[in-house]
């Protein structure tokens, strides 16, 4: 009787030492994954339009809206798969967003992001221009458009119609690194055929997210240099 009962007290204790190595074992993962979110690099992505608000007419008689929209979830995807980052979009359906509310910018700027993206379909009276651009606004952002414009003419094929210094809301009012980039001409008739298909947009998006993380590589190692001199 003695010996049971010292084997039952022995289990006893040995089950409590089971439960609080799990405990801390979920201690840990959760500590973890809050330190992940703390040091996750922030990237907003802002599809442009939305709601009443239908943008650029295309060529085709489509709108803006659904251009940016799709374009931005295909992006947002790929940055889901990414650790070291976290991804958030302005809208992720077809809503309107005052721009005299300037919530774009502020979203980023409540959320201390690192990097803003804003996507858009480019318009001109004349359907035979055509190219690719990117706007920034202030100095700290002219760096990270450039990368991003560099990436996405290399997706597009467009004509590079480069880096331009704008007075637009959504760059002016970010506190971050941020860029507007004007994929195509959707008044073109041959550029928004193919600014419309899941190929480029797939290839932009891919662009996209490889000029966000040039960028990320490229601040990191200036802050270790900062930090070394």
């Amino acid at each position: 009787m003695l010996v049971v009962t010292l084997l039952i007290f022995l289990i006893l204790i040995l089950s409590a030492c089971s439960g609080n190595s799990d405990n801390n074992n979920n201690t840990k993962d959760s500590s973890n994954n809050s330190e992940n979110k703390n040091t996750a690099f922030k990237v907003v992505i802002d599809p442009g339009h939305g709601g009443k608000d239908n943008g650029a007419t295309g060529a085709s008689g489509q709108y803006e809206k659904s251009f940016t929209l799709s374009l931005s979830k295909k992006v947002e995807k790929l940055l889901d798969q990414e650790s070291e980052m976290e991804v958030f979009m302005t809208r992720t359906d077809d809503s309107f967003i005052s721009q005299e509310s300037r919530y774009r910018p502020k979203y980023a700027n409540k959320l201390n992001a690192d990097v803003f993206v804003s996507i858009h379909g480019n318009t001109f009276s004349n359907p035979s221009v055509s190219g690719t651009e990117t706007f920034y606004y202030n100095n700290n952002s002219r760096q990270f458009a450039q990368i991003l414009q560099k990436h996405v003419v290399e997706s597009t094929g467009f004509r590079d119609r480069g880096l331009k210094k704008k007075d637009l809301f959504v760059v002016r009012d970010t506190e971050m690194p941020a860029a507007l980039i004007e994929v195509g001409y959707l008044t073109n008739p041959s550029d928004e055929s193919e600014m419309r298909t899941d190929d480029l947009q797939s290839r932009v998006a891919a662009s996209i997210v490889e000029g966000i993380k040039e960028y990320k590589e490229q601040s990191d190692e200036q802050g270790f240099l900062n930090g070394v001199f």
